[in-house]
């Protein structure tokens, strides 16, 4: 009975931990949510590149703006790459287009200790595709809250 007891209380506590509102990286869902619906999380770039587009600079605009209404908030950039190239190619430009992420959002006045990066190059396509459709999806970057 103690038994059935204890593995409930255990079943009970693990899934108070799946319920959380705790987003990928840690910002409350809701917050994130609000993030993503009102400024974006995501910005594209061309082939081979790590420099921002007219567009991917309007979407970081909205995110800054958000970012500076909401201070006490950090966030990871996440550098994405395509699936050609070798590994480390990518790691290196997946970097390279976090850090322009970064360095616009600074710029633009949210707090440079607020911002990690992180590249993946392409370990972590969005979209599975040997195609530029897909392609032209991966290569990213995310802004995700912490």
């Amino acid at each position: 009975m103690i038994k059935k007891i204890a593995l409930a209380f255990c079943t009970m506590l693990l899934l108070a931990g799946c319920s959380s509102s705790v987003g990928k990286h840690g910002a409350g869902h809701s917050q994130a949510a609000a993030f993503e619906k009102e400024a974006g999380s995501k910005v594209f770039f061309s082939y081979d590149s790590s420099s921002l587009s007219h567009e991917a600079q309007q979407t970081l605009m909205r995110q800054a703006k958000w970012l500076k209404e909401h201070p006490a908030v950090s966030m990871v950039i996440e550098g994405h790459c395509d699936e050609r190239g070798t590994r480390e190619y990518n790691i290196a430009l997946g970097e390279r287009r976090a850090h322009a992420v970064k360095g616009f959002l600074a710029h633009h006045g949210v707090d440079s200790k607020r911002i990690e990066t992180i590249s993946y190059g392409k370990e972590r396509p969005e979209v599975i595709g040997d195609n530029e459709a897909a392609w032209s999806k991966n290569r990213r970057g995310v802004t995700a809250l912490k």
